[in-house]
């Protein structure tokens, strides 16, 4: 089970399990699973998990908490219900072969039966200072590529996810490229949009030109 923010890997480390393992990665559509008829997204789990058992797979469901939801919620259907004990019995017949992972951005909604059919359960938090720091440097993300220090880049970053500085970088690359401006210039135009977008969590400056005292700490 993976929990946490959006955009900071869950999916990501689910494909690299699979890769890691040589085998497929199986992604549930639930657009495809979800039916509003008795019984039928039910008999649809049914069909992937007989799917899954046929060969070693990765078998993934991002957004778990849209199938095993709690069913002590008094606001939840009798459906989903039946939904939820349906899944669980569906994971506790998958062979060894058959790696299941689950990521939730809202691990609280989820059954408390679920918890226990996991033998893993990774908290993915949003990632500090340091952690974009590391980030910079396995990117290629350098201070010749950006004309700014990484480490400067990193504290900026702060308060965003993987994917949000990951989007970031793309950007900055591409105007780079298209403007063949100067790399600095352009990091520091883009550094304005992302303090305005994530606030004092990326080290915003205050009125006064000073950062604000708490996004100096490390």
């Amino acid at each position: 089970m993976l929990a946490g923010p959006p955009g900071n890997g869950k999916t990501t480390l689910a494909e690299a399990i699979a890769f890691a393992l040589g085998v497929p990665f199986l992604t549930i559509r639930y657009d495809a699973v979800i039916d509003s008829y008795l019984g039928e997204t039910s008999a649809r789990l049914k069909r992937v998990f007989e799917f899954a058992r046929s060969t070693p797979c990765v078998l993934f469901l991002d957004e778990f908490d849209a199938l095993g939801k709690e069913r002590g919620d008094v606001h939840e259907t009798g459906e989903i219900k039946r939904v939820v004990s349906s899944l669980l019995l569906q994971m506790d017949d998958l062979p060894s072969y058959t790696v299941i992972v689950c990521a939730s951005n809202h691990p609280e909604l989820l059954d408390r039966a679920v918890w226990r059919r996991f033998q893993l359960r990774l908290e993915l938090p949003m990632p500090t200072r340091a952690d974009f720091r590391r980030w910079l440097e396995h990117v290629g993300a350098d201070r010749k590529a950006l004309g700014m220090d990484p480490a400067a880049l990193a504290r900026e970053l702060e308060g965003g996810s993987y994917a949000e500085a990951e989007e970031f970088l793309l950007d900055v690359k591409r105007k780079i490229v298209l403007a063949k401006g100067v790399p600095k210039s352009i990091v520091s135009h883009q550094l304005k949009a992302w303090k305005k977008r994530f606030g004092p969590k990326a080290g915003v400056t205050g009125g006064n030109g000073d950062r604000d005292p708490a996004a100096q700490s490390e």
